[in-house]
Protein backbone atom coordinates (compact mmCIF):
# COMPACT_ATOMS: atom_id res chain seq x y z
CA UNK A 1 0.00 0.00 0.00
CA UNK A 2 1.76 3.20 -1.00
CA UNK A 3 -0.38 5.64 -1.41
CA UNK A 4 -0.57 8.54 1.41
CA UNK A 5 -3.65 9.55 3.33
CA UNK A 6 -6.82 8.44 4.67
CA UNK A 7 -7.75 5.23 3.00
CA UNK A 8 -10.77 4.64 1.51
CA UNK A 9 -14.13 1.83 1.76
CA UNK A 10 -12.02 -0.37 -1.07
CA UNK A 11 -9.00 -0.87 1.38
CA UNK A 12 -10.35 -1.31 4.13
CA UNK A 13 -11.78 -4.14 2.83
CA UNK A 14 -8.54 -5.07 1.76
CA UNK A 15 -7.20 -5.27 5.23
CA UNK A 16 -11.01 -7.39 6.01
CA UNK A 17 -9.50 -9.65 3.71
CA UNK A 18 -5.98 -10.14 4.86
CA UNK A 19 -6.82 -10.35 8.57
CA UNK A 20 -5.47 -7.16 9.28
CA UNK A 21 -8.84 -6.13 10.80
CA UNK A 22 -11.05 -9.40 11.91
CA UNK A 23 -13.99 -9.48 14.08
CA UNK A 24 -16.15 -12.35 15.64
CA UNK A 25 -18.66 -12.42 14.28
CA UNK A 26 -17.02 -11.41 10.61
CA UNK A 27 -17.51 -7.77 9.70
CA UNK A 28 -20.25 -7.19 8.03
CA UNK A 29 -21.19 -4.41 4.86
CA UNK A 30 -23.00 -2.23 6.76
CA UNK A 31 -19.87 -1.34 8.73
CA UNK A 32 -18.31 0.11 5.99
CA UNK A 33 -18.22 4.01 5.30
CA UNK A 34 -16.59 5.94 2.77
CA UNK A 35 -13.64 6.57 5.29
CA UNK A 36 -14.11 4.47 8.22
CA UNK A 37 -15.36 1.77 9.80
CA UNK A 38 -17.73 1.09 12.49
CA UNK A 39 -16.96 -0.76 15.82
CA UNK A 40 -19.66 -2.90 16.99
CA UNK A 41 -20.48 -3.62 20.92
CA UNK A 42 -19.80 -7.26 22.46
CA UNK A 43 -21.86 -9.09 24.80
CA UNK A 44 -20.66 -7.98 27.97
CA UNK A 45 -20.22 -4.69 29.66
CA UNK A 46 -18.25 -3.59 32.41
CA UNK A 47 -18.88 -1.11 35.12
CA UNK A 48 -15.91 0.69 36.47
CA UNK A 49 -14.77 2.86 39.46
CA UNK A 50 -13.31 5.03 37.42
CA UNK A 51 -12.07 5.94 33.37
CA UNK A 52 -8.58 4.58 32.26
CA UNK A 53 -5.80 4.11 29.84
CA UNK A 54 -3.74 0.63 29.83
CA UNK A 55 -0.90 2.25 30.25
CA UNK A 56 2.37 1.16 28.74
CA UNK A 57 3.13 -2.42 28.42
CA UNK A 58 -0.46 -3.26 30.26
CA UNK A 59 -3.49 -5.08 28.99
CA UNK A 60 -7.04 -3.71 29.39
CA UNK A 61 -8.22 -6.82 31.02
CA UNK A 62 -5.48 -6.43 33.75
CA UNK A 63 -6.93 -2.80 34.49
CA UNK A 64 -10.89 -3.82 34.09
CA UNK A 65 -10.34 -6.40 36.91
CA UNK A 66 -8.47 -3.94 39.27
CA UNK A 67 -11.26 -0.88 38.86
CA UNK A 68 -14.47 -3.71 37.86
CA UNK A 69 -17.60 -3.16 40.38
CA UNK A 70 -19.89 -5.20 38.23
CA UNK A 71 -20.81 -7.03 34.66
CA UNK A 72 -23.83 -6.93 32.96
CA UNK A 73 -24.96 -9.42 29.91
CA UNK A 74 -26.25 -7.10 26.51
CA UNK A 75 -27.57 -10.09 25.17
CA UNK A 76 -31.23 -9.12 25.95
CA UNK A 77 -30.31 -5.53 26.19
CA UNK A 78 -28.86 -3.52 29.56
CA UNK A 79 -28.90 0.04 30.64
CA UNK A 80 -26.40 2.20 31.11
CA UNK A 81 -27.07 4.72 33.28
CA UNK A 82 -26.30 8.37 33.00
CA UNK A 83 -22.95 9.34 34.94
CA UNK A 84 -21.45 6.00 35.12
CA UNK A 85 -18.45 4.46 33.35
CA UNK A 86 -18.31 1.39 31.49
CA UNK A 87 -15.96 -0.52 29.28
CA UNK A 88 -17.21 -3.12 26.71
CA UNK A 89 -15.18 -5.08 24.59
CA UNK A 90 -15.49 -4.73 21.19
CA UNK A 91 -15.88 -7.47 18.64
CA UNK A 92 -13.70 -5.87 16.42
CA UNK A 93 -9.54 -6.36 16.89
CA UNK A 94 -6.42 -5.41 14.93
CA UNK A 95 -2.81 -6.23 13.08
CA UNK A 96 -2.20 -3.08 11.85
CA UNK A 97 0.34 -3.38 9.46
CA UNK A 98 3.82 -0.89 9.76
CA UNK A 99 3.08 2.14 7.97
CA UNK A 100 -1.05 2.16 9.44
CA UNK A 101 -2.05 4.48 12.00
CA UNK A 102 -5.54 4.43 12.87
CA UNK A 103 -7.80 6.92 14.90
CA UNK A 104 -11.54 6.75 16.62
CA UNK A 105 -14.18 8.64 17.49
CA UNK A 106 -17.61 8.54 17.97
CA UNK A 107 -19.97 8.31 15.51
CA UNK A 108 -22.34 11.55 14.89
CA UNK A 109 -25.57 9.94 16.35
CA UNK A 110 -23.75 9.72 19.28
CA UNK A 111 -22.26 12.58 20.02
CA UNK A 112 -25.69 14.16 19.54
CA UNK A 113 -26.94 12.17 23.05
CA UNK A 114 -24.01 13.29 24.41
CA UNK A 115 -22.14 9.89 24.97
CA UNK A 116 -18.56 10.37 26.13
CA UNK A 117 -17.41 7.07 23.93
CA UNK A 118 -13.61 6.14 23.55
CA UNK A 119 -11.77 3.40 22.05
CA UNK A 120 -9.00 1.91 24.69
CA UNK A 121 -5.94 -0.72 23.70
CA UNK A 122 -3.65 -3.04 25.12
CA UNK A 123 -0.49 -0.57 25.87
CA UNK A 124 -2.23 2.34 25.07
CA UNK A 125 -1.51 5.69 26.76
CA UNK A 126 -4.03 7.75 24.75
CA UNK A 127 -7.72 7.66 23.94
CA UNK A 128 -9.00 6.37 20.42
CA UNK A 129 -5.30 6.80 19.02
CA UNK A 130 -3.97 3.17 18.01
CA UNK A 131 -0.05 2.99 16.28
CA UNK A 132 1.27 1.56 13.72
CA UNK A 133 1.50 -2.20 14.38
CA UNK A 134 -0.70 -2.69 17.12
CA UNK A 135 -1.87 -5.94 17.30
CA UNK A 136 -4.55 -6.90 20.03
CA UNK A 137 -8.58 -5.93 21.06
CA UNK A 138 -10.42 -3.40 21.02
CA UNK A 139 -12.54 -1.84 23.77
CA UNK A 140 -15.28 0.75 24.40
CA UNK A 141 -15.31 3.21 27.23
CA UNK A 142 -18.79 4.69 27.58
CA UNK A 143 -20.29 7.18 29.81
CA UNK A 144 -23.78 8.52 29.61
CA UNK A 145 -23.43 12.35 30.24
CA UNK A 146 -27.07 13.60 29.40
CA UNK A 147 -29.35 10.39 28.80
CA UNK A 148 -29.05 6.41 30.47
CA UNK A 149 -29.08 4.56 27.65
CA UNK A 150 -30.32 1.02 26.36
CA UNK A 151 -27.75 -0.82 24.41
CA UNK A 152 -27.38 -4.42 22.71
CA UNK A 153 -24.80 -6.53 21.41
CA UNK A 154 -23.76 -5.28 17.47
CA UNK A 155 -24.60 -1.55 18.50
CA UNK A 156 -22.02 0.79 16.73
CA UNK A 157 -21.01 3.72 18.86
CA UNK A 158 -17.60 4.25 17.75
CA UNK A 159 -16.13 3.95 14.30
CA UNK A 160 -12.06 4.21 13.03
CA UNK A 161 -10.31 5.73 10.67
CA UNK A 162 -7.10 4.65 9.32
CA UNK A 163 -3.95 6.10 8.04
CA UNK A 164 -0.69 5.71 5.74
CA UNK A 165 1.75 8.88 6.01
CA UNK A 166 0.80 12.18 6.61
CA UNK A 167 -2.93 12.75 5.37
CA UNK A 168 -3.78 16.53 6.93
CA UNK A 169 -3.93 19.90 4.51
CA UNK A 170 -2.30 22.17 5.40
CA UNK A 171 -3.78 25.83 5.12
CA UNK A 172 -1.97 26.37 1.89
CA UNK A 173 -3.33 23.34 0.58
CA UNK A 174 -6.77 24.08 2.35
CA UNK A 175 -7.20 27.34 0.48
CA UNK A 176 -6.09 26.27 -2.94
CA UNK A 177 -8.75 23.32 -2.60
CA UNK A 178 -11.22 25.80 -1.41
CA UNK A 179 -10.59 28.52 -4.16
CA UNK A 180 -10.84 25.26 -6.40
CA UNK A 181 -13.61 23.45 -5.01
CA UNK A 182 -15.63 25.97 -2.60
CA UNK A 183 -15.33 24.21 0.95
CA UNK A 184 -17.66 26.60 2.95
CA UNK A 185 -20.45 29.47 2.24
CA UNK A 186 -19.22 32.61 3.07
CA UNK A 187 -15.67 33.70 3.83
CA UNK A 188 -12.97 30.84 4.92
CA UNK A 189 -11.71 31.31 7.78
CA UNK A 190 -8.51 29.00 7.54
CA UNK A 191 -6.33 28.60 10.07
CA UNK A 192 -4.58 25.42 11.71
CA UNK A 193 -8.08 23.86 9.40
CA UNK A 194 -11.55 25.71 8.07
CA UNK A 195 -13.16 27.67 11.15
CA UNK A 196 -16.51 27.58 11.67
CA UNK A 197 -19.08 30.20 13.88
CA UNK A 198 -22.12 28.86 15.59
CA UNK A 199 -25.07 30.04 13.95
CA UNK A 200 -27.78 32.30 16.52
CA UNK A 201 -29.67 34.33 14.49
CA UNK A 202 -31.44 31.88 12.08
CA UNK A 203 -33.98 32.73 8.99
CA UNK A 204 -37.54 32.92 9.79
CA UNK A 205 -36.99 31.64 13.34
CA UNK A 206 -35.53 32.61 17.00
CA UNK A 207 -35.12 28.51 17.51
CA UNK A 208 -31.50 28.58 17.97
CA UNK A 209 -30.61 25.10 19.75
CA UNK A 210 -31.88 22.47 22.45
CA UNK A 211 -30.88 21.92 26.13
CA UNK A 212 -30.82 18.60 27.53
CA UNK A 213 -33.08 18.09 30.25
CA UNK A 214 -31.35 16.98 33.27
CA UNK A 215 -34.16 13.93 34.36
CA UNK A 216 -35.27 12.16 31.17
CA UNK A 217 -36.32 8.57 30.86
CA UNK A 218 -33.71 6.26 28.81
CA UNK A 219 -33.11 6.03 25.29
CA UNK A 220 -33.22 2.50 23.40
CA UNK A 221 -30.68 3.24 20.66
CA UNK A 222 -32.35 0.54 17.89
CA UNK A 223 -35.21 2.97 18.27
CA UNK A 224 -35.33 5.35 15.47
CA UNK A 225 -37.16 8.08 14.96
CA UNK A 226 -39.34 7.41 18.00
CA UNK A 227 -38.69 9.47 20.68
CA UNK A 228 -40.49 12.90 21.31
CA UNK A 229 -37.71 15.78 21.71
CA UNK A 230 -39.85 18.21 24.33
CA UNK A 231 -39.16 14.77 26.62
CA UNK A 232 -35.44 14.89 26.29
CA UNK A 233 -34.69 18.67 25.64
CA UNK A 234 -35.25 22.20 26.12
CA UNK A 235 -35.80 24.54 23.48
CA UNK A 236 -33.10 27.20 22.90
CA UNK A 237 -33.96 30.54 21.55
CA UNK A 238 -33.20 34.10 21.45
CA UNK A 239 -34.01 37.38 19.57
CA UNK A 240 -30.72 39.30 19.85
CA UNK A 241 -28.25 36.25 18.43
CA UNK A 242 -25.99 35.55 21.99
CA UNK A 243 -27.43 32.95 24.64
CA UNK A 244 -25.70 32.41 28.09
CA UNK A 245 -24.54 28.95 28.71
CA UNK A 246 -25.12 27.32 31.55
CA UNK A 247 -22.34 25.27 33.71
CA UNK A 248 -22.55 21.15 33.14
CA UNK A 249 -25.30 21.67 30.72
CA UNK A 250 -25.30 19.89 27.28
CA UNK A 251 -26.41 21.95 23.85
CA UNK A 252 -27.03 20.97 20.39
CA UNK A 253 -26.63 24.13 18.23
CA UNK A 254 -25.54 24.45 14.36
CA UNK A 255 -23.18 25.82 12.82
CA UNK A 256 -23.66 29.35 10.70
CA UNK A 257 -21.53 27.67 7.67
CA UNK A 258 -22.49 25.14 4.92
CA UNK A 259 -19.39 23.10 4.73
CA UNK A 260 -18.71 20.46 2.08
CA UNK A 261 -16.25 18.00 1.93
CA UNK A 262 -14.89 16.65 -1.41
CA UNK A 263 -14.57 12.94 -2.61
CA UNK A 264 -10.88 13.23 -2.52
CA UNK A 265 -10.77 14.45 1.09
CA UNK A 266 -12.18 13.45 4.48
CA UNK A 267 -12.36 15.88 7.70
CA UNK A 268 -12.48 15.68 11.58
CA UNK A 269 -14.40 18.50 13.86
CA UNK A 270 -12.02 19.83 16.61
CA UNK A 271 -11.95 22.28 19.01
CA UNK A 272 -11.05 25.97 18.10
CA UNK A 273 -9.16 27.27 21.12
CA UNK A 274 -9.80 26.86 24.81
CA UNK A 275 -8.84 30.45 25.39
CA UNK A 276 -11.87 31.55 23.83
CA UNK A 277 -14.19 30.56 26.45
CA UNK A 278 -15.45 28.48 29.01
CA UNK A 279 -16.89 25.52 26.55
CA UNK A 280 -16.33 23.32 24.76
CA UNK A 281 -17.52 22.02 21.25
CA UNK A 282 -17.08 18.16 21.38
CA UNK A 283 -15.79 16.65 18.05
CA UNK A 284 -17.61 13.50 17.76
CA UNK A 285 -18.16 12.50 14.27
CA UNK A 286 -15.83 11.99 11.21
CA UNK A 287 -16.60 14.14 7.74
CA UNK A 288 -17.12 11.36 4.89
CA UNK A 289 -16.18 12.40 1.62
CA UNK A 290 -19.20 13.83 -0.08
CA UNK A 291 -20.67 15.57 2.95
CA UNK A 292 -22.88 18.38 1.94
CA UNK A 293 -21.15 17.91 -1.39
CA UNK A 294 -22.52 18.19 -5.02
CA UNK A 295 -21.13 15.03 -6.28
CA UNK A 296 -23.04 13.30 -3.76
CA UNK A 297 -26.52 15.31 -4.14
CA UNK A 298 -25.65 18.09 -1.61
CA UNK A 299 -25.47 20.97 -1.67
CA UNK A 300 -23.87 21.64 1.67
CA UNK A 301 -24.33 21.00 5.25
CA UNK A 302 -24.00 22.26 8.26
CA UNK A 303 -22.24 21.09 10.98
CA UNK A 304 -24.25 20.02 14.36
CA UNK A 305 -22.12 21.46 17.68
CA UNK A 306 -22.30 19.57 20.53
CA UNK A 307 -21.45 22.16 23.25
CA UNK A 308 -20.85 21.51 26.37
CA UNK A 309 -20.07 24.80 29.17
CA UNK A 310 -17.30 24.48 31.91
CA UNK A 311 -17.00 26.31 34.94
CA UNK A 312 -18.32 29.47 34.19
CA UNK A 313 -21.55 30.77 32.94
CA UNK A 314 -20.44 31.77 29.25
CA UNK A 315 -22.33 34.32 26.52
CA UNK A 316 -22.08 32.90 23.43
CA UNK A 317 -22.59 35.44 20.57
CA UNK A 318 -23.74 34.91 16.87
CA UNK A 319 -20.81 34.36 14.78
CA UNK A 320 -18.33 33.62 16.96
CA UNK A 321 -16.16 31.19 15.73
CA UNK A 322 -16.00 28.20 17.70
CA UNK A 323 -14.44 25.34 16.10
CA UNK A 324 -12.81 23.87 13.21
CA UNK A 325 -12.43 21.07 10.49
CA UNK A 326 -9.14 19.42 10.18
CA UNK A 327 -8.78 18.06 6.29
CA UNK A 328 -7.42 15.39 5.17
CA UNK A 329 -6.30 13.74 2.22
CA UNK A 330 -8.15 10.42 0.99
CA UNK A 331 -5.28 7.80 -0.54
CA UNK A 332 -8.03 7.20 -3.23
CA UNK A 333 -11.55 8.33 -3.69
CA UNK A 334 -13.59 5.93 -2.10
CA UNK A 335 -16.38 4.10 -4.41
CA UNK A 336 -19.37 5.55 -2.34
CA UNK A 337 -19.44 9.05 -1.28
CA UNK A 338 -21.79 9.88 1.96
CA UNK A 339 -24.96 10.70 1.32
CA UNK A 340 -25.14 8.17 -2.44
CA UNK A 341 -26.29 4.87 -1.92
CA UNK A 342 -25.71 5.00 1.83
CA UNK A 343 -28.47 5.48 4.71
CA UNK A 344 -26.99 8.49 5.37
CA UNK A 345 -28.74 10.41 8.17
CA UNK A 346 -27.54 14.19 8.11
CA UNK A 347 -26.84 15.70 4.69
CA UNK A 348 -28.02 18.49 3.85
CA UNK A 349 -28.42 19.20 7.68
CA UNK A 350 -29.42 21.84 9.57
CA UNK A 351 -29.93 22.35 13.45
CA UNK A 352 -31.05 18.58 14.11
CA UNK A 353 -31.23 16.43 17.02
CA UNK A 354 -29.88 12.26 16.56
CA UNK A 355 -31.79 10.33 14.35
CA UNK A 356 -33.45 8.59 17.75
CA UNK A 357 -35.95 11.80 17.67
CA UNK A 358 -38.93 12.47 15.66
CA UNK A 359 -38.62 15.47 13.91
CA UNK A 360 -38.94 18.70 15.81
Amino acid sequence: MTATGVLPDTALQALIDQGAIAADPGVIPAQLQPASLDLRLGRTAYRVRASFLAGKGRPVADRIAEFEMHRMDLSDGAVLEKGCVYVVPLMERLALPEGITAVANAKSSTGRLDLLTRVITDGGVEFDRIPAGYTGPLYAEICPRSFSVLVRPGMRLNQIRFRAGQAVLTDAELRTLHAADPLVSGTAVISEGLGFSVDLKPEGTDLVGYRAKPHTGVIDLDRIGHYTPRDFWEEVRTEDGSIILDPGAFYILVSREAVTIPPACAAEMAPYLAMVGEFRVHYAGFFDPGFGHAAAGGVGSRGVLEVRCHEAPFVLEHGQVVGRLVYERMASVPARLYGADLASNYQGQGLKLSKHFRPA
